[in-house]
């Protein structure tokens, strides 16, 4: 899991004017193809779809074609799904497929062809399209097209990011020819250009997904996978499918929750952590108590995350239900010490490595529909590998599936069954799209990358806001804490909390670290007097941004 590089301070957040519409996303330039297909009568998933296509051009770090992950849909009248375009493992996977010679290898697990899932994101985006769209498929996909043909500047943020992953780019002579200037580091003001994904944006555009998973660029991959040695097939591509998927129903404070189901634990534990606060009042506890009972909730529910959550196909005895009924996070709750933290148990479970580089968009329309979209290549650059030809980076998903059978250690590794690799499987997640509404209409949109912190980031934002009373770019840009239950860990954002709060928290047994930034929140909320509000992170990515209609 590599950390984030720090992003530039910029203050950046667009008012929308009543009832119009709404893009916030990790990128100006994606949020305002969004945004301008709201303009021309779009709906929010044809603003979510065309932003989406355009990350995956100026935001190449996580934006992808050769990725997976989730989008959740609120029509205004309530009614709601889930389009799950997770990766899947190609048919030769196996449980023991991280092991060499007995052993288990890091690298093969993360850094080869191997860790690569049947890329979801072109599928997926064009489902969701044809199910809420409005404007043609080629018009979504004209921004996107025009951002890899005539190129882009490329922002201080961005070259900061591509000289860094300079090393690992020479290693794949097609990444680097895409992402370096001769194979010196691109500068901030140079022009980004890819005209190999340019060529593969106008086939999908014309011939749609079946370009990617059957036609030319299905070609291209799987030459790749021949040559380099994956795993992928030609009918491992051929038979790929979203899934829709009923979302998770919570409720909080007078709001209903939507957010995802199984293969994510995101929303299992975002709807936790929400349930065992339901009671307290927390605007009136100080600070060190106050983060002190969110952080036992957030051990509590990742343990339960780990215990019980993999994909439910593979996984029927799956105990949702349970996990995030009232009652249950009730009991949670009652069990937390408020004079002391209590003890995370190695012996019983611990986590895989899960990236923390994933990218979220927000979009609310004028008719009220809303979209919250988390999708990844999972780490950085995903497996650090364009498809020769096509111009896209391919992920390294597989990486989130548990190493092997009775691999669990104190270390980090481990072996427990939900999520062992299986053929057809899609690994565990963290992603936690989430929609709040309240008397029949929006409320908060709200999501976030950042691996195993996503939930928690998210939790914080809904506090922030339904808590706390704060307007979206307070709720974004306020301070956050993170623990997983495993490593035994409290982590504070770095010089974001006062010395008092840290020897409080101390006092109670909490073992403290330090991260520079949780998280990369991109929220959407109502006002009262019915227009939008966007809080864009730019705390934690410079290049963040909220554009209104």
């Amino acid at each position: 899991m590599r950390p984030m590089l720090l992003a530039l301070m910029l203050a950046l957040s667009l008012a929308a004017a009543p009832d119009r519409g709404m893009v916030v996303a990790q990128e100006r330039r994606a949020a305002e193809a969004g945004v301008q297909v709201l303009r021309e009568g779009g709906t929010a998933v044809d603003a979510a779809v065309a932003t989406a296509f355009a990350l995956a051009v100026t935001h190449p770090i996580a934006g992808n074609l050769g990725g997976g992950g989730f989008l959740l849909h609120r029509r205004a009248d309530g009614r709601a799904e889930v389009i799950d375009f997770r990766e899947t493992a190609p048919a030769s996977a196996h449980p023991r497929m991280w092991l060499k010679e007995g052993r288990y290898d890091a690298a093969l697990h993360h850094d080869s062809l191997h860790a690569v899932g049947i890329p979801g994101t072109v599928a997926g985006l064009h489902r969701a399209w044809r199910r809420h769209g409005r404007l043609s498929w080629a018009r979504l996909l004209a921004p996107a097209i025009r951002l890899a043909e005539e190129g882009f500047p490329v922002s201080p943020t961005l070259a900061e990011s591509l000289e860094a992953f300079l090393p690992d780019f020479r290693a794949h002579g097609p990444t680097l020819a895409q992402f370096s200037k001769g194979g010196e580091a691109l500068q901030a003001g140079d022009l980004l250009r890819q005209p190999d994904l340019a060529r593969t944006l106008r086939r999908l555009a014309a011939r749609g997904p079946r370009d990617f998973y059957r036609g030319e660029t299905a070609r291209l991959l799987l030459a790749q996978m021949a040559s380099e040695g994956g795993r992928i097939t030609a009918r491992d591509l051929a038979v790929y499918r979203p899934v829709i998927r009923k979302p998770l129903r919570g409720s909080f404070r007078g709001h209903e929750v939507l957010t995802v189901p199984p293969p994510s634990g995101g929303g299992i534990v975002l709807l936790s952590l929400l349930n065992q606060m339901e009671g307290d009042d927390l605007a009136a506890l100080p600070e060190p108590e106050r983060l002190h009972v969110m952080a036992e909730a957030m051990r509590r529910a990742f343990a339960d995350r780990a215990r019980w959550v993999g994909d439910p196909a593979f996984n029927p005895a799956l105990p949702v239900a349970r996990l995030i009924s009232k009652p249950y996070g009730a009991a949670l709750r009652q069990s937390i010490d408020p004079a002391k933290a209590s003890v995370s148990d190695p012996g019983r479970m611990t986590f895989l490595p899960e990236s923390e580089q994933t990218t979220h968009l927000s979009v609310v329309d004028r008719r009220g529909h809303a979209v919250s979209l988390t999708y990844t290549l999972e780490d950085h650059y995903g497996v650090k590998r364009v498809v020769p030809g096509a111009g896209f980076l391919l992920n390294n998903e597989l990486g989130d599936f548990n190493a092997g059978p009775g691999l669990t250690d104190a270390d980090g590794l481990i072996g427990t069954e939900p999520n062992l690799a299986q053929p057809g499987k899609r690994p565990l997640s963290s992603m936690c799209p989430a929609i709040l509404s309240k008397d029949g209409r929006v409320a908060l949109v709200a999501g976030s990358p950042g691996g195993r912190t996503i939930p928690n980031t998210v939790f914080q934002t809904v506090l922030n806001v339904v808590v706390m009373g704060l307007d979206a770019q307070s709720a974004v840009d306020a301070p956050r804490i993170h623990h997983a239950w495993l490593p035994d860990r409290l982590d504070l954002e770095a010089d974001r909390f006062a010395e008092g709060s840290r020897k409080a928290l101390e006092a109670k047994g909490h073992r403290l670290g330090e991260r520079a930034r949780t998280g990369v929140a991109q929220v959407i909320r109502r006002r009262a007097d019915g227009g939008l509000e966007g809080g864009a992170d730019t705390q934690r990515w410079a290049e963040s941004a909220a554009v209104g209609e």
